[in-house]
């Protein structure tokens, strides 16, 4: 896992809003090095939500504590990819950033 200039809490923090945004939108725009970290961060809970029972929505709930992006999850995300065994996200790379120069890519939902 890269490290993303940040400490541990920092960078975890980054991840759960990252994912949680990706679950609002279902696309969103943000540098290359932060969409591949959120990858697998966010197929991780996206295999976990295809599950049913408590369990699975108490170790989600951990990480997503947006109740509508919660919601969306499990009622409209989850059931979708019931039959994929994984590979829910897609990264594209779109280009440089004005600013600095940084490589700017869109993750989102297959």
């Amino acid at each position: 896992m890269k490290k993303l200039g940040r400490p541990r809490e920092h960078r975890l923090s980054l991840l759960r809003n990252l994912a949680t945004e990706l679950f609002k939108h279902e696309a969103i725009t943000t540098t290359l090095a932060k969409a591949k970290e959120l990858r697998p961060f966010s197929e991780k809970l996206i295999t976990t939500a295809k599950r049913k029972g408590i369990t699975p929505k108490r170790r989600v709930a951990v990480h997503i504590k947006d109740r509508d992006a919660f919601q969306k999850l499990f009622s409209d995300i989850a059931p979708r990819y019931k039959t994929r065994p994984g590979g829910y996200t897609r990264i594209i790379k779109l280009g440089k950033r004005a600013g600095d120069g940084a490589q700017l890519a869109r993750i989102e939902l297959v």
